[in-house]
């Protein structure tokens, strides 16, 4: 079977499972309108659909061997499929938030499988291009995501950014039946059902994806309810840790670790995963909250990166046969690092040319550093634990990624008090610039026929607005400055562990 038919099988449904986890988001304020929920209850859509998936992602590889490869793929595209026409006719915020959480149970065996398939149909020096493919989707998804979710709700209805889904799906599913083979490795087989170690994974990964998502709204520690998820959290996963490690059937088969570069790999994603969500999570926030941008403009300053991101993708992938791994994720961290700090010098007068560059020089770095990671990372996987060995991969980099959304929310919120702080110090009613400042408003605003008392009114309220943008500007200038100094900490860390190998090179450091 050609090899480019069986990637495009298996990448149109991932990729539009990828779509889905952001799609959500900038349509959010329309769902929650059109049927009448509060804002914290319809917060729930997008993070049921993430616990869901993350859940599901976990035990893929478990999943598969139950079902056969195949037939779980089919499964899954169906369900996902199904589950959107439910999201689409929702007809109440409870009812999208359980259509949703069927779309996650459907969606989290996409991406593992798809990525099991891909290291299969290329040979291993094509193991590279596989990657740039997968990661195509994997990198674009996020950034697609809100721009598609925005224009297909501000052109159509929010209703139909489920509705896409259905003929994509569909189209999937009869492909896969006609293009996709189960080796004998990847067939159904009996497996006995582990029930302490799915109970012990399902609640330990959901309750610490609600606790990721719902961390910054509910304050984090000083809420009693995200206490409780993280006790619960760690006490379920330090069980499963434990349940796994002796079970003859495991839902993950943690032997896996015993790979040294499968361990390294998965280390460097998950921090890589962290610091990268973190910036494609704030600048959009940046652009359209403090800069005023639309939709459509923001698209334009994030679309020519994502451009450069594909480009570099494939470029990483034909150079990860000839150089080592190591010093191409060096590479790409070090750009990204630059890219970073070029987005700490933001102001509110940035011009548009200005704002694009640094993400393109960050898209740039991002494919430099994804292919080599997980080229290393599943080098020395066996065929039959490839399955087993892209849903650790898949779970710790989305959770990767929750990690650094949920710090730079944070971080964020935490800096933006600091510094509205620190700028109303100097705001005194003695302060000479302050008050030529009210003096020049109240000018501005006096044809308008108000009273003395209002127009000072008005004058302080325009100040004390201009006063918190200009105090998140230093926020998100702080938190971007913090992600690029997290790069070169990677850097760091990766010359530690090549440092430290005194006996023999890992496979980081020797091109494949």
């Amino acid at each position: 079977m050609n090899k480019w038919i069986i990637t495009l099988t298996v990448m149109l449904p991932t990729l539009i499972e990828i779509v889905d986890m952001t799609i959500v988001n900038v349509s959010l304020g329309h769902i929650r309108g059109s049927l009448g929920g509060a804002f914290e209850e319809s917060t729930w859509i997008l993070t049921m659909y993430m616990v869901a998936n993350a859940v599901i992602v976990t035990i893929t590889g478990w999943l598969s061997k139950i079902f056969g490869r195949r037939n779980y793929l089919i499964l899954s595209i169906s369900l996902f499929t199904v589950s959107s026409f439910l999201c689409g006719i929702a007809w109440s915020i409870p009812s999208i938030v359980i259509f949703r959480i069927l779309q996650g149970i459907g969606g989290g065996g996409l991406q593992p499988i798809s990525q099991a398939i891909l290291l299969e149909t290329f040979p291993k020096e094509e193991h590279g291009t596989a990657m740039a493919v997968f990661g195509t989707g994997v990198i674009m998804g996020p950034i697609v995501g809100p721009l598609l979710g925005g224009w297909i709700t501000d052109n159509w209805s929010w209703h139909w950014i489920f509705f896409i889904n259905i003929p994509i799906g569909l189209t999937s599913i009869i492909m896969t039946l006609l293009f996709i083979k189960d080796p004998p490795w990847a067939k159904k087989e009996p497996v006995k059902v582990d029930y302490i170690g799915l109970a012990a994974v399902s609640i330990g990964v959901g309750s610490l994806q609600i606790l990721l998502d719902q961390g910054q709204l509910k304050d984090w520690f000083s809420s009693r309810l995200i206490q409780i998820l993280t006790l619960v959290s760690v006490t379920s996963l330090f069980l499963f840790i434990v349940w796994e490690a002796r079970s003859k059937s495991p839902i993950i088969d943690l032997r896996l670790f015993r790979y040294k570069t499968f361990s390294i790999g998965n280390g460097a994603l998950f921090f890589t995963f962290f610091c990268l969500f973190g910036t494609i999570v704030l600048l959009p926030v940046y652009l359209q909250e403090l800069m005023g941008y639309s939709a459509f403009l923001t698209g334009l300053v994030l679309g020519p990166g994502g451009i450069v991101t594909v480009i570099s993708l494939w470029v990483a992938g034909r150079m990860v046969n000839k150089i080592s791994p190591g010093l191409i994720a060096i590479f790409g961290l070090l750009i990204n690092a630059i890219a970073c700090y070029q987005m700490s010098k933001f102001n509110l007068q940035t011009d548009f040319i200005s704002l694009v560059i640094p993400r393109v020089v960050l898209g740039f770095g991002m494919g430099f550093v994804f292919i080599p990671l997980t080229i290393v990372s599943l080098g020395q996987i066996k065929k039959e634990e490839m399955n087993m060995a892209t849903s650790v991969i898949s779970f710790l980099r989305n959770v990767g990624g929750s990690f650094g959304t949920a710090f730079v929310s944070t971080m964020l919120s935490r800096k933006a008090q600091m510094y509205q702080t620190y700028l109303s110090e100097s705001l005194t009613p003695y302060d000479f610039s302050l008050q030529i400042s009210i003096e020049k408003l109240k000018a501005l605003v006096s044809l308008k026929g108000y009273s003395e008392p209002l127009l000072t009114q008005i004058s302080q309220a325009a100040i004390y607005r201009e006063l918190l943008r200009q105090a998140m500007m230093l926020s998100f200038n702080h938190v971007f400055f913090t992600l690029g100094v997290l790069f070169v900490v990677g850097v760091i860390l990766i010359l530690i562990i090549r440092g430290g190998d005194k006996t023999q090179k890992t496979d980081l450091f020797q091109s494949h």
